[in-house]
This record gives C-alpha cells, sequence and structure tokens, in this order.
C-alpha cells in the first residue's frame, strides 16, 4: 500500500524530501556555509556568496530521485509541489525557534517560506549556487537537466518546428525552464504554503491595487504569487537574510 505522504508516479522508492536533511534550518555564522568548495563562483573560503542554513537543509530529496523515463511536465510538477510542501512544514516547525532566537528579526514566516519558493526556483532554472557536499548540487542540476530534455523531446514531437524555433539548441534548457517555473510557480507556492495560518506577506502585492493577502500567506482567490524573490539574484537574497539575522 503507498505511502501517500511520500510516493508519486514518477520516483522509484519512498521517498521523504527532507530525508537527511532534519538539520537546524536557522542562518548561524559557519565556515561551512561559506566554503568555495560549496558554493559555486566563489573564488576563496568568505569572499562570494554564503548559504544560510535554511538553504543547506532544504528539503528536496525526492527531485533527485525521478525516474528520468517517467518525466512528463505535469509529473515533474507533482514532485516539485511535494519538494515545496515538505520544506513549508520544515520551515514552519522551526519558525517558533526562529522566532525566540531572532525576537527583533523582519523575517516572518511568508518571508522565509518565499525564500525557500525561490531556491526552489533556482534550483529548477538552473541558478542555485549551493552546491553542498560532495559537489552534490551539480548532480543534481545533471539530473535535471535530464529531465528538461525529456520534457523538450516530448515538444518536439507535437511541434518539431516551434519547438526548435522557440527554444533554439541550448544544450541547459534554460529558456525552456525558465517558462516552465513562469508556468507553475504558483502551483508551488501553493504547496509550500499549504495549512500555513495567522500569517501574511509583508508587502501587499496582491490583485490590480497591491491589496495585502490572507492570514495564510496566499492572495486571495489563489490569483498570483505574493512574492516576486524568484526574481532577484539569489546572492542578494541571502545577503538580506544574513543581514537581518
Amino acid at each position: 500500500e503507498l505511502e501517500y505522504k511520500y510516493h508519486t508516479n514518477v520516483t522509484s522508492t519512498e521517498i521523504d524530501p527532507c530525508e537527511h536533511k532534519k538539520g537546524k534550518r536557522l542562518s548561524e555564522v559557519h565556515s561551512s556555509e561559506c566554503d568555495k568548495r560549496k558554493i559555486k563562483d566563489s573564488e576563496k573560503d568568505g569572499v562570494g556568496a554564503c548559504a544560510p542554513y535554511r538553504r543547506l537543509h532544504l528539503c528536496d530529496k525526492n527531485i533527485q530521485q525521478i525516474k528520468t523515463e517517467n518525466i512528463t511536465t505535469h509529473n515533474l510538477l507533482a514532485d516539485v509541489c511535494m519538494a515545496a510542501q515538505f520544506e513549508g512544514q520544515s520551515i514552519r516547525g522551526y519558525h517558533p525557534q526562529y522566532d525566540e532566537q531572532y525576537p527583533g528579526s523582519v523575517s516572518t514566516m511568508c518571508t522565509m517560506l518565499a525564500r525557500s519558493f525561490a531556491d526552489i526556483g533556482d534550483i529548477i532554472r538552473g541558478k542555485d549556487l549551493y552546491n553542498g557536499n560532495n559537489r552534490k548540487g551539480e548532480k543534481l542540476e545533471a539530473k535535471i537537466k535530464e529531465y528538461f530534455q525529456k520534457i523538450y523531446e516530448q515538444l518536439v514531437k507535437k511541434d518539431k518546428e516551434g519547438a526548435k524555433t522557440h527554444y533554439g539548441d541550448d544544450e541547459n534548457y534554460y529558456k525552456l525552464r525558465e517558462d516552465w517555473w513562469d508556468a507553475n510557480r504558483l502551483e508551488v507556492w501553493k504547496a509550500i504554503t499549504c495549512g500555513v495560518k495567522g500569517n501574511r506577506y509583508f508587502r501587499q502585492t496582491c490583485g490590480i491595487n497591491d491589496s495585502w493577502t490572507g492570514d495564510d500567506c496566499r492572495c486571495p482567490g489563489n490569483i498570483r504569487v505574493p512574492t516576486f524573490f524568484d526574481y532577484v539574484p539569489q546572492y542578494l537574497r541571502w545577503f538580506e537574510e544574513w543581514a537581518e539575522d
């Protein structure tokens, strides 16, 4: 019998997205977060971006285990949403501890969820700077490129000329990945905010007149994603996160 919390139809085994990532979710000054071997484009330790603990333990294990032969755009979305939902649950579990440690912080629940949402978007689009131990980031990027190669091949079968004209010969599939994220980011936001209560996004970004979200970090009627963090460069988001702490 399937364990519906963990199973999807594209992974080969039961996978908890947060497996082996039960560590701290709070930002602390620690050399491993700025290690040039773990942060892409850093020339030496302490110079360049530093990943917060929240990013180090982001729940994405299931995305790494998708069977490429089963990939469709809808199946990929199912697993990305599952990762986002578990990430949201993990953040909510640590938020009271965060408030206690940083009582003056402006990092509300919705803000923290928005940051993880944006990091997931960077992973999908090939923009994530965190490489992790044993170059896990590079291995995940290679897998995601395989997924989008499969999706691209499916598009070519439907409309060869249109797909090749629109996406060209980019072997990294960056434009396709951007389009996929843009088309599906609202569903991922719904997943990462699933179960949130009593929290409002820090800015008025909903609707035509830029109104507030509800107390669930969502715009009324789920008409749009209230955050644009996923369109802000990752190193700037991380820098702001460190500065607030």
